[in-house]
């Protein structure tokens, strides 16, 4: 049996998460969701726990990677160090312990007795057998054969050869060194489960879901979770632990606060590994009330809490403004004795001083003073603080107090250059080094380096080299990011033949130029229009094997371009197609299709993959600052004075998830654009151009257009789809044709997703233009675009809907000459005929399958099944049923759904609901369509508590709620006298990250003033207010 999870467990942490959620107004709020109603008690079954295996005989599906990036010679290479890693992420021990079920665990059946089972390939001895048989030689072998790939030979196919054996234990150590080519791990660990007598365990499991976790696969993750159900494997401590860690540190929340329920109620008693994912977890995600509680009973429990723990606690509860907490847990780092009291005093005023909290800080250091605890790091902590915050002149006075302590040392007055160059002081700062020259105190290098940066910045290129040849005076000796400075200013004020010199010198004195040095002297030359000179650079780096990643090829090669030197961008080109296939980050270990569903359109504004130069933390931390409902000048400043190293994919991960507040994401893109050693990419620029389009602010997305072209950024056809699909997605097709039109006049060729996306926008409901839509389809053929299953679905749909029927008939014609798959073809059609409700064309069309050589499957039958539903023909639909059961065809999610829609429509709930219980049965997974149905349903029969029974239980355990979900629940409810609860959904659609539309706003403004509820109809308009003004940037 699988460990029951239930969405709302009584623990005190879930409640206070969960009704939180639930949190809107005082009055009239829906019930929380009780499971264990009649109807409901279906739904929610027992087995309800990870979702399930989609292929219960073989477990987890095996998906095939795509090509590998490296060399022979680098994949052959077992890297020992992998192994060492994962035994480092599972605890000391690693989790190599043997785990036998307890008596307890009698009720679930027993696995598995005595030692761990073995897979014996060609009946050789398996390691437990041999215990003491050194299997080093049996692992490096197999590993190096996962680890490689050969040429028409398949992995399993060289294992199968090799004959050696290999019982879990050997499985753990090989899955452990191939950790980092997760997809190569994962067909190794379907392989070796098709053994004969082999059985996995705990253990193995274990380091095939960290490996999956490490990927962010959590499909992948929850399948494992899943199969180990269905095989009776008992999970033990280390199993729970690597799921919150990683549902943690992947910002999932819910999914970690649920495995620690279940850890519990499967017997699991947490450990101190548990208690420090979850708390982590919940205070990288900013809960410091849940981390409270969970702290609590970890200290009640009396264990231990490292150093880094307390790190973390405390920093979380200094951004949240709880002082009183921070200080708490210093004198809890005091009582148990992890450090000294200075230490631990002094760590709180780090914390507070790091978040800007200088009020807390300064109090903290008057006690520490008081206490005589003050030492120059104190010192040091408190003036950076504060010069960080430009508070100077504190800053001036802490000084003049340290040099009666003695205190004052080269940082402390670097600090202090660092306060006035962030006000654009530049004279005090350099007034500031003078006195510490005269004072017989060495400036350090980096006070040196921040003087330089802003004198090139303010034009005093001949006081920023007179200043350098100061330093190599007074023997300071530069290093590389001081030379990098220097290279930027002199090529910024034309001295490229002086930035060499540096450059060459930098390299002859022994510093290595690094990625970011390459990076900085090539933009420079660029921009001044020295492209010979980057291409060069560009060619150092190749050699040097240092990727320069993409956005640093694309402005080379442009740049190269409008110059004229067209047969050394095709060499660049070379050089930058070598990185791809040599330097790619490693696949993912499960691939899924990809899909686009024609009701929301997603375009890559950049579609090749690079390498990652930026941290998560620091895109999280801009993030977090750009979503608060400051004012732009102090968002500004913060931005300043977090001192972070911007690159293109940095700013690009930004945009991304920046969304909902795409105007402070957008003043952000103009700010960054106008700093010190960077330059926005073109992939920049389509991440900017389609955010302004997605908030419908197309005056800004054309400006941006502009602007990009002004800069000399060469936009390729992506640009212009990106604009197209913008115009197309709110419904503007005369404007998405004039771009069309646009793109061609000025030289630009449209590429295939340009012509898909025109065609499926032309053919939507909103703004149809069906002959246009049939000349572009046309042009789409004749430039030798095939189009793809979508696009010909949509348009195919379009025809019949239109009534052009003979039109979509010599559409499928011509597509089959081309190579299009007949049976798909010829499906699509009769999908299309059925949803324009032409049922008996559709059903003429399957007799003539025979004819052409295709055959009723089961999205034929799919599709009919739906028609005649939705014409009411229940009879002859439920025939239709029992005639696929007959020949062999799958009943599928499709038409089994189809039937759960139906009977909800006509308020059959009973058979909606025994629908849905065949569906499980029978391996049919719902989808959020089936589960949508059910919620529609029992709105209709009046089952308000039931309907949100359903939307929580998708909340937490999948299939997220999608738009049209949310859209269709709150109509529902404002139509059923729910307003105020539909007020609520619109608060859950913005914290899931789903925009809500006009047409919602509007659905849930009239529900609330047609109840007499007008102050909070209005509060409505000020959301939907506030939410444009967050994604406009222009007012």
């Amino acid at each position: 049996m699988r460990n029951v999870i239930k969405p709302f467990a009584s623990h005190s942490l879930f409640s206070h998460h969960f009704n939180s959620l639930r949190t809107l107004s005082s009055n009239n709020k829906p019930n929380p969701p009780s499971l264990y109603q009649n109807i409901t008690n279906i739904i929610f079954s027992p087995e309800d726990g990870f979702p399930s295996s989609d292929d219960g005989s073989e477990g987890v599906r095996q998906i095939a990677p795509k090509s590998s990036r490296s060399s022979n010679a680098k994949r052959t290479h077992v890297e020992a160090s992998d192994s060492k890693d994962v035994d480092r992420a599972f605890g000391e021990n690693s989790y190599r312990e043997s785990h036998t079920l307890n008596a307890k665990d009698s009720s679930q059946g027993v696995r598995r007795i005595g030692p761990k089972s073995s897979c014996s390939l060609n009946a050789k001895p398996t390691m437990s057998e041999t215990s003491s048989e050194d299997v080093s030689p049996i692992v490096q072998r197999i590993t190096e054969i996962v680890r490689s790939e050969t040429a028409g030979i398949g992995m399993e196919r060289r294992l199968d050869e090799l004959g050696l054996s290999c019982g879990p234990d050997v499985v753990e150590m090989v899955l452990k060194r191939c950790f980092k080519v997760g997809h190569l791990a994962l067909r190794f660990f379907n392989w070796v489960k098709l053994k004969p007598d082999y059985c996995h365990t705990t253990e193995t499991y274990n380091a095939m879901i960290y490996i999956a976790g490490e990927a962010q696969e959590f499909d992948l993750v929850e399948r494992l979770i899943a199969e180990m159900d269905d095989e009776l494997c008992p999970k033990d401590i280390k199993t729970w632990t690597i799921l919150i860690s990683h549902y943690g540190k992947a910002g999932r929340i819910g999914k970690a606060l649920l495995a620690f329920e279940a850890m519990r109620k499967s017997g699991c008693e947490p450990d101190r590994g548990a208690y420090k994912a979850i708390l982590r977890a919940l205070c990288y995600a900013r809960k410091p009330e849940l981390a409270t509680e969970f702290y609590q009973e970890m200290a009640s429990k009396n264990m231990v809490v490292d150093v880094g723990l307390y790190q973390v606690l405390m920093s979380c509860f200094a951004r949240s403004d709880n002082k009183q907490a921070v200080l708490s847990l210093r004198n809890d780092m005091i009582k148990c004795g992890q450090v000294s009291e200075n230490e631990a005093y002094t760590r709180a005023l780090k914390c507070f001083c790091s978040f800007g909290k200088l009020k807390d800080a300064q109090e903290v250091f008057e006690e520490m003073k008081r206490k005589s605890l003050v030492g120059s790091d104190a010192y040091e902590i408190l003036l950076k603080g504060l010069c960080r915050e430009g508070k100077v002149d504190e800053a001036i006075e802490m000084i003049e107090y340290m040099k009666n302590e003695s205190a004052v040392s080269s940082r402390t007055y670097g600090f202090l250059i660092h306060g006035f160059l962030s006000k654009g002081d530049i004279g005090k700062a350099i007034d500031v080094l003078r006195r510490m020259r005269e004072i017989g105190c060495v400036p350090t290098i980096s006070s040196y380096t921040e003087i330089i940066q802003h004198l090139f910045s303010s034009d005093q290129y001949e006081t920023a080299c007179e200043l350098y040849e100061e330093m190599l005076e007074n023997s300071i000796r530069p290093d590389i990011v001081v030379a990098t400075a220097m290279v930027a200013g002199h090529v910024r004020h034309g001295q490229v033949s002086k930035a060499w010199c540096v450059f060459e010198g930098a390299k002859e004195k022994g510093l290595r130029p690094t990625w970011k040095s390459y990076t900085v002297f090539i933009k420079e030359l660029c921009k001044a229009s020295e492209p010979l000179e980057a291409f060069k650079l560009l060619k150092e780096m190749s050699d040097l094997d240092i990727n320069a990643t993409d956005g640093i090829f694309g402005l080379v090669i442009n740049s190269l371009t409008r110059n004229g030197y067209f047969e050394k961008a095709e060499e660049a080109e070379k050089i930058r197609r070598s990185f791809k296939v040599d330097n790619l980050e490693s696949e993912p270990i499960s691939q899924p299709v990809d899909h686009l569903s024609h009701e929301e359109h997603e375009i890559s504004s950049c579609p090749v993959a690079r390498v990652k130069d930026f941290s998560d933390d620091d895109v999280r931390e801009v993030c977090r600052i750009l979503s608060s409902s400051e004012e732009w000048s102090s968002t500004q400043e913060q931005l300043a004075r977090r001192m972070i190293s911007f690159t293109p994919n940095m700013v690009d991960a930004i945009l991304r998830r920046c969304q909902r507040h795409s105007r402070a994401a957008l003043q952000f893109f103009s700010w960054i654009g106008k700093q010190t050693n960077y330059a926005h990419t073109a992939e920049t620029y389509n991440m900017a151009i389609k955010l302004a389009g997605s908030a419908k602010d197309f005056k800004h997305m054309r400006y941006l257009y502009q602007e990009m072209k002004r800069k000399g950024l060469s936009a390729a056809a992506n640009t212009w789809t990106i604009m197209i699909a913008q115009y197309g997605q709110a419904g503007l097709t005369e404007l998405a044709l004039k771009t069309f039109k646009e793109m061609k006049s000025e030289g630009y060729s449209p590429d295939g997703s340009t012509f898909k996306y025109l065609v499926v926008f032309l053919c939507g409901k909103k703004g149809r233009k069906i002959e246009e839509a049939m000349k572009i389809f046309q042009e789409m053929n004749q430039a030798g675009y095939m189009p793809d299953k979508e696009t010909v679905g949509i348009y195919l749909s379009s025809l019949c809907e239109s009534g052009k029927l003979v039109d979509a008939r010599r559409t499928i014609i011509s597509l089959c000459k081309r190579g299009f798959e007949t049976q798909l073809a010829y499906s699509m059609l009769i999908k299309s005929l059925c949803r324009a409700g032409r049922l008996e064309e559709a059903l003429l069309s399957t007799s003539e399958l025979a004819e052409l050589g295709c055959r009723m499957d089961q999205y034929v039958y799919g599709s009919i099944i739906h028609a005649m539903l939705r014409g009411g023909r229940i009879d002859e639909a439920l025939d239709k049923v029992e005639e696929m059961k007959m020949t062999g065809v799958p009943v599928t999610t499709q038409v089994q759904t189809s039937l759960v829609v139906h009977f909800c429509k006509e308020k059959e709930i009973e058979r909606a609901v025994e629908t849905f219980k065949t569906m499980r049965e029978t391996g049919c997974e719902p989808t959020v369509v089936t589960y949508s149905a059910l919620i529609r349903g029992f709105m209709n029969a009046g089952m308000v508590s039931d309907a949100w029974d359903i939307f929580w239980r998708m909340k937490l355990k999948g299939p997220l709620p999608d738009f049209e979900t949310y859209s269709m629940f709150m109509t529902c409810l404002c139509k059923g006298g729910k307003s105020e609860d539909a007020l609520l959904l619109i608060r859950e659609m913005l914290d899931s990250g789903i925009i809500p539309s006009a047409v919602n706003f509007r659905t849930v403004f009239h529900g609330l003033n047609r109840e007499g509820k007008t102050e909070l109809a209005q509060s409505v308009l000020q959301t939907k207010w506030l939410l444009k003004r967050e994604r406009m940037f222009l007012n």
